[in-house]
């Protein structure tokens, strides 16, 4: 069983990312009137930047190449650890969940040097927005393991987040928790509202902006990990609403968690086609909003077990 869900959390790591953002586009498409990409389009774009000769700037050194493996290496890492087929996880042990949040910083840390390495105002200007944005959106997260942990009495992600829906608390908490989690989603992964991967508008831009002179095999790996982001925590609602346990039933849980993906996808993707980009001063608040909302999450938590 362990190796079944092993497996299937590596696919969900590395392959499912992909048809993620193929089912945001083809959401997008369909709520365009649009036929739309395919499903693997984002693989063929993927391998088509691999094979291409990158270009790098004169003034770069070479933290601006690395700064992308880096980047990608990280996030693999941190998904590595955060569960997404219920209460299970390929790297699992106590606190774990502090070793995620500095490999995500780490992974942001990157992404902002290499950006800043290339000497470009444009480049710098996404990279200060990306630092003042973290420290909005880091509090929720948090937030939201204090709570689990309170709920459940498990130190490990995988425990804390895959065993809240067997408390008596879980149907107070989950709501604010999901709400936490994607907007945590949208801002890590920079979709709409809080950036747009599709705009080429330098003032508006916050992560793309910081990726604009990438090209090549770094560009594919700047995207993809952005993909398996959004994975990651589209992974860690399906931890939390995913009612099967892994341990007894494997492949009903590795089911439930993959439908439940899905469905933050299509969801992300209307989201995107029926929200405008927010204005640079709303970015803030709608972050705040996750705090709010994990702390909502943890006053649920707080007066269920009062009760």
């Amino acid at each position: 069983m362990t190796l079944i869900l092993l497996v299937a959390h590596v696919l969900t790591v590395l392959v499912l990312p992909v048809l993620v953002v193929g089912l945001v586009n083809r959401t997008k498409a369909w709520w365009g009137g649009r036929r739309g990409p395919r499903l693997l389009q984002s693989a063929y774009d993927l391998f088509r930047l691999a094979g291409k000769q990158p270009v790098v700037s004169e003034v770069a050194s070479p933290l601006f190449r690395a700064g992308a493996w880096v980047v990608l290496g990280a996030s693999v890492f941190a998904a590595m650890i955060a569960p997404a087929l219920g209460a299970y996880a390929p790297l699992r042990f106590d606190h774990d969940f502090i070793v995620f949040a500095y490999v995500i910083g780490l992974a942001r840390l990157f992404l902002m040097l290499s950006a800043m390495d290339v000497g470009s105002s444009f480049e710098g200007m996404g990279a200060a927005r990306e630092a003042a944005f973290a420290t909005y959106a880091e509090p929720a997260l948090f937030l939201l393991i204090g709570a689990g942990a309170v709920a459940t009495g498990h130190v490990s992600f995988a425990g804390l987040i895959g065993h809240l829906h067997e408390s008596g608390r879980f149907a107070w908490a989950a709501p604010p928790a999901v709400l936490a989690l994607f907007i945590l989603l949208q801002a890590e992964a920079a979709r709409v509202p809080v950036d747009d991967p599709l705009t080429h508008l330098e003032l508006t831009m916050i992560h793309e902006v910081m990726i604009l002179d990438h090209s090549g095999p770094e560009l594919a790996a700047m995207q993809y990990a952005a993909a398996i982001k959004m994975t990651l925590y589209a992974g860690l609602i399906a931890a939390l609403l995913n009612p099967i346990d892994p341990a007894a039933n494997p492949l009903g849980a590795i089911a439930c968690a993959w439908a439940i993906i899905a469905a933050v996808a299509i969801a992300v993707g209307c989201v995107e086609s029926l929200v405008a980009r927010l204005r640079m001063r709303w970015v803030p608040p709608y972050l705040w909003m996750a705090s709010g909302a994990a702390l909502l999450c943890m006053v649920a938590v707080g007066w269920g077990g009062a009760r």
